[in-house]
């Protein structure tokens, strides 16, 4: 397929994702750091999930306090940081690019194919963001919980496709399935594919059952789009 622009998810596709137990690890840590019993905020963490990347809270203290509300405990500002340090540096130590992500953008900018990024994320993962390889070969990166949206909101790819100045059907979607962010894509007109790397075992929060095409290494999409 000729695309004018491929449009990246970011965890679990340009950079592997972090596993189930990396995960239920950091939540117990977090709990520790604000006194809260484990069990239940790593519960209710993981159940705000949709509004913390939709920016319902513009920092991780905020949402930090809010769990901590909810479960009736009281925890002060340098305990909320040490909480929301420990999710910061978790980030900054798994957002790490696929060993041939940034090679795959950087001869799809030779190609002349605009590059895009939709990531379903909360606060820190733009302030990582920012520190990785991939930030400067990224067209147009759209972190959903600076948008308000997510996906698979039709609406965060009708915007991608607005700040690249193409149309949906002149896009390549990769992702790896989390989020329904497939679907969403292939329902707003765009050629999705599922980017399924041998032995991951990734966290995922919302995962789709994907029954189109499917890729296991970043550089596959060089193939599709020079087809």
């Amino acid at each position: 397929m000729k695309c004018a622009a491929v449009i990246f998810d970011l965890i679990g596709t340009l950079a592997r994702n972090f596993s189930a137990r990396e995960f239920e690890r950091l939540l117990h840590e977090m709990a520790a750091a604000v006194c809260a019993p484990a069990a239940d905020f790593a519960r209710r963490w993981v159940a705000s999930f949709d509004e913390r990347n939709k920016g319902l809270w513009p920092t991780l203290e905020a949402n930090i306090e809010q769990v901590c509300r909810a479960m009736g405990v009281k925890s002060d500002p340098a305990r909320l940081a040490q909480a929301a340090r420990l999710m910061l540096d978790f980030r900054g130590r798994t957002l790490i690019p696929r060993p041939d992500a940034v090679e795959t953008l950087n001869r799809l900018k030779a190609l002349g194919c605009k590059t895009g990024l939709i990531s379903d994320c909360s606060p820190e993962v733009p302030i990582v963001w920012r520190e990785t390889p991939l930030a400067a070969l990224i067209d147009a990166p759209i972190f959903s919980c600076l948008v308000g949206l997510k996906k698979p909101d039709p609406r965060i790819y009708h915007l991608a496709c607005e700040r690249l100045g193409v149309d949906p059907q002149d896009c390549l979607y990769v992702g790896d399935g989390d989020s329904h962010e497939l679907t969403g894509a292939d329902r707003v007109g765009m050629h999705a594919v599922m980017m399924r790397a041998p032995h991951d075992d990734p966290y995922r929060h919302d995962p789709e059952d994907w029954q189109g095409p499917c890729i296991s290494a970043l550089k596959d999409v060089l193939t599709l789009v020079q087809g």
